[in-house]
């Protein structure tokens, strides 16, 4: 059961949808359920209108599960370069810079964009839904993933489980390791991450550089978070074709023992 509304957006006085997946059993019962928020969320649920028309397609895979979740969808800026804004926590660095070639001015407001999540809809969704508080989790693809494992050093008592599909840590790649190397994450319970071997299609040079930024972060995580699941996915490309095949893998490990 999907459930869609606005939700005003102070810091950038904008309404944004959100979609807000149910278990089919949620109307006839009574208990409270884990929440996973989720980026990009118009291509989370269902093909018919997912940007390029291919989702992770988790309608379908939770109906027939049976996981017992709430997902929040939050569907992504479509305007210039919002999207890279609002997932980027701060500006590009010198990475970014020899990877596009040229200095980037995107960037740098992933910070209000979180603060919207924790402080604005998270107190919507719990007030609306029946939520289990303190079992909260993350979940992003590429930028999306960046903007998770950001989230888990910001608010490590809040999102305790986070998942990063193919992050696209290049853009803030010097600042997401700074800012892991001195964040506690002792309290995060799961981090799921993993990458694909051909991110880039046939650009070898340029996959072995994203799997080897990728395990860069890895191994500063690998120090912090003591169940944390890293996948290497053989001949993955960075598109919705080969995300929605590691829905099951990620959903499974974030809520196995919930």
């Amino acid at each position: 059961m999907l459930e869609k509304f606005l939700v005003h957006m102070s810091a950038f006085q904008q309404e944004r949808m959100v979609r807000v997946y149910l278990p089919e059993n949620y109307d006839s019962e009574t208990k409270k359920y884990p929440v996973l928020y989720m980026h990009d969320g118009q291509n989370v649920f269902e093909d018919e209108g997912a940007i390029k028309g291919v989702s992770l397609g988790m309608k379908d895979y939770l109906d027939a599960s049976g996981l017992q979740i709430i997902v929040v969808g939050i569907d992504l800026n479509t305007e210039g370069e919002g999207r890279i804004d609002e997932y980027c926590p701060w500006g590009h660095g010198e990475i970014s810079k020899e990877i596009l070639g040229y200095t980037s001015p995107s960037g740098g407001k992933g910070g209000d964009y979180l603060d919207f999540i924790v402080k604005e809809l998270k107190p919507i969704i719990d007030s609306k839904y029946r939520t289990l508080v303190e079992e909260t989790a993350m979940a992003g693809i590429s930028l999306g993933g960046q903007l998770s494992t950001y989230a888990a050093c910001k608010y490590p008592h809040i999102f305790k489980r986070i998942a990063a599909i193919s992050p696209g840590f290049y853009r803030n790649q010097e600042d997401i390791e700074n800012l892991l190397k001195k964040s506690d994450l002792s309290v995060i319970e799961k981090f799921y991450m993993d990458i694909g071997t051909k991110e880039l299609g046939e650009d070898e040079k340029m996959n072995q550089v994203f799997l080897d930024l990728t395990n860069r972060v890895y191994e500063i995580l690998n120090d912090k978070v003591e169940n944390l699941h890293f996948q290497l996915i053989e001949e993955a490309q960075h598109n919705y074709t080969f995300f929605r095949k590691r829905v099951p893998d990620f959903l499974s490990y974030l809520f196995s023992d919930l």
